[in-house]
């Protein structure tokens, strides 16, 4: 009798166990980034819709922190790069440099010092990770990673 209990328990666990799965979601550079338990009826999340650069918003903009004065919009970004930062009169963002992982200078931009965006074009360049370094007139720095796809 313990027997036949015991075999009756056991695929009575494994049924009811049957539809449990552990779900891993990458970042692009294949980061694991969310490990989750799901018990039943697994569906995965819709990847995020991209959005044409005509339909940006305020809300799209990412920032590292929420009083960073840079905005920067796709990360990661296919053909072009968008980038905002506050604009004062005193410190301005005076040079851009887009630099490779190897630590090559690929691009530079001057920047006038009344403006406060600047669209970069990342087609020409392979896909991999790049450091956008913003130069301001005071000597300080600010760097951003993206990923070009």
């Amino acid at each position: 009798m313990k027997k036949i209990f015991t075999v009756i328990i056991f695929f009575v666990f494994t049924i009811c166990n049957a539809q449990q799965k552990i779900n891993f979601t990458y970042d692009a550079a294949g980061n694991q980034i969310i490990r989750a338990l799901c018990i039943s009826g697994c569906t995965g999340k819709p990847a995020k819709e991209i959005k044409e650069i005509e339909a940006l918003v305020e809300e799209d903009m990412e920032k590292f922190y929420p009083e960073d004065a840079i905005s920067y919009y796709p990360n990661p970004v296919k053909e072009e790069l968008f980038l905002k930062w506050l604009l004062s009169s005193d410190n301005y963002v005076s040079s851009i440099n887009i630099i490779s992982v190897t630590g090559e200078v690929l691009k530079q931009y001057q920047i006038p010092s009344d403006t406060d965006t600047q669209n970069i074009p990342f087609q020409q360049y392979s896909t991999g990770f790049y450091i956008v370094l913003l130069k301001y007139n005071n000597g300080e720095q600010k760097s951003i990673k993206i990923i070009k796809n």
